[in-house]
């Protein structure tokens, strides 16, 4: 009788290692490209990722289309940025936010990271035993983020759609002490429903977590994509930055990056600013889990932090957005999909699926259907994010929606609305 074990099956050969699943856009844009599409393929429209078009804008600056790279900057740079630059984005918010305060945001309030994944998984790493408070519907990279670290317990805030998926201070006082959490993490403007945290009520929030001791994380990622009341009433850019009183004692932490408000996603450079006693915290864990972020990269963003140039491109992304998310707007309520409020900032319509006939009512469904018309959307659901899958046995409230983007260049959400006209229409 031979002693040698059979080989292993596919299925475990490393049964060591945990499976990741695809979850969210990566889900969606690996079952696109198993159907053909890739980057600047002319006959794809993709309404699905979250990237804006990255050209050059009516109203915007020339973009930087060359990074140096001398002997200097092909040194590693410090885990957490060059001084110059987190100088340079401390100043930024200064400028914006905080004109006249006594107290003022420094290099040292500021880290910076390889894109904004990398800022959350390092802030994600320095909580404690903690509930930790999310919103649904949220972006949908949140999920595995707080599912992997396990020193916390992450909770979940149910917004509702009667409430046009927002939060009044006086609900989020009483989910923190109901819920005994300390912290919150959300999105603002939010990812995927567009309506934006600001004014009165956003300093509500700040007063809220000041007095009750509860961290707000807040990930700014869109915060240049405003648009009509919000574009009016917020300045360039909107941020919890203009409403903390004390920059190193208030629990407020800002995460931000070129991915989105500067249009470079390619370029993955992001910061967090809080607290310096966090951002210390934050650094440490970098050094362990990333090591920093590009040396050369960092070099060559410092021109676009300047007050001038920050604020055109804000203004330039608002003016030049604008169209697009109108026409979206009115494409969606003429094929029937119902957008219960027009999206406030980023660059999503969050669309209700509900009015449509079988199958096309179900996001997933639409979400294939889609796919053999070469147009890239994500499916509702997807927001409705699940750590640990802790809700799996509960049907999705979100199954009806869908989310579509009109960041591409205007041409190509053109093309992926008159498709899914068509698409609808043959049903």
């Amino acid at each position: 009788m031979s002693l040698v074990a059979p080989p292993p099956s596919s299925d475990d050969i490393l049964p060591m290692f945990r499976p990741v699943p695809r979850t969210g856009v990566i889900y969606v844009m690996a079952e696109a490209q198993a159907r053909g599409f890739r980057y600047g393929h002319p006959d794809w429209a993709n309404l699905g990722q979250g990237a804006p078009e990255t050209g050059v804008l009516p109203s915007g600056f020339e973009r930087i289309s060359t990074v140096p790279c001398d002997e200097a900057s092909a040194e590693y740079a410090p885990v957490g940025g060059l001084m110059e630059l987190r100088d340079a984005v401390a100043q930024l918010y200064n400028a914006r936010y905080r004109r006249g305060m006594p107290s003022q945001y420094s290099a040292e309030n500021v880290a910076i990271s390889s894109g904004g994944r990398s800022a959350l998984t390092r802030i994600a790493a320095t909580l404690g035993n903690i509930h930790l408070g999310h919103v649904l519907p949220d972006y949908t990279a949140y999920e595995e983020l707080l599912t992997i670290f396990r020193a916390f317990v992450p909770i979940p805030i149910v917004l509702e759609r009667s409430e046009q998926f927002t939060l009044s201070p006086a609900r989020l006082k009483a989910e923190i002490v109901g819920k005994g959490l300390s912290a919150i993490l959300l999105s603002n403007p939010c990812n995927p429903t567009g309506q934006a945290l600001r004014g009165g009520a956003l300093r509500a929030w700040v007063d809220a977590a000041r007095s009750l001791h509860c961290a707000l994380i807040f990930d700014e990622f869109y915060s240049h994509y405003l648009y009509d009341a919000a574009a009016q009433s917020d300045g360039p850019a909107l941020s919890a930055a203009r409403y903390v009183d004390d920059v190193d004692r208030d629990p407020v932490v800002v995460v931000d990056g070129l991915t989105k408000n500067w249009r470079y996603p390619g370029w993955r450079l992001a910061w967090t600013v809080g607290p310096k006693s966090l951002i210390e915290r934050v650094v440490s864990a970098g050094s362990f889990l990333d090591g920093g972020p590009s040396h050369p990269l960092q070099m060559a963003a410092l021109p676009l932090l300047s007050v001038e140039v920050a604020n055109q491109e804000a203004r330039s992304i608002q003016d030049a957005f604008a169209s697009k998310r109108q026409e979206m707007l009115d494409r969606c309520r003429a094929m029937g999909l119902q957008v219960d409020l027009p999206p406030e900032g980023a660059f999503y319509c969050f669309a209700s699926l509900e009015n449509l006939p079988a199958p096309l009512s179900d996001g997933h469904a639409f979400f294939r259907a889609a796919l053999e018309h070469n147009v890239i959307v994500v499916p509702g659901e997807f927001f409705d994010i699940n750590p640990g899958k802790r809700r799996s046995h509960i049907p999705s409230r979100l199954r009806s929606f869908v989310r579509l983007s009109f960041g591409p260049e205007a041409d190509t959400v053109r093309m992926g609305l008159q498709r899914l006209d068509a698409m609808i229409r043959a049903v």
